[in-house]
């Protein structure tokens, strides 16, 4: 499980999906694109915020809001039901910012 640190800005390209764990801490689900200079589609993040910070940004945030994440990317991997071994990016984020204007 391979963990760099990552700072970038970019959009939200759904709304974000809140959820709690069993013992109902809050677990908010983002998936945020940013822009490559020199690439012709943006690169996208799969973000996860935790606790009170994943409540706020359920509430504040919608497909398109622009923000700012401070976190660590892990590498992890699935197995799929045929049996191959798939694997993605995921930034577990520390610190979100956003502007409400």
């Amino acid at each position: 499980m391979e963990r760099s640190l990552e700072v970038f800005v970019g959009r939200l390209g759904k709304n974000p999906e809140l959820k709690y764990t069993p013992k109902q801490t809050a677990v908010c689900l983002l998936s945020v694109a940013v822009d490559k200079e020199g690439e012709d589609g943006p690169d996208w993040k799969r973000v996860v915020v935790w606790g009170r910070q994943a409540e706020i940004c359920s509430v504040q945030l919608k497909k398109g809001s622009e923000m700012f994440v401070q976190g660590r990317t892990e590498l992890k991997s699935f197995r799929t039901k045929e049996g191959t071994t798939k694997e993605y990016e995921e930034v577990n984020a520390r610190l979100v910012g956003f502007s409400n204007l």
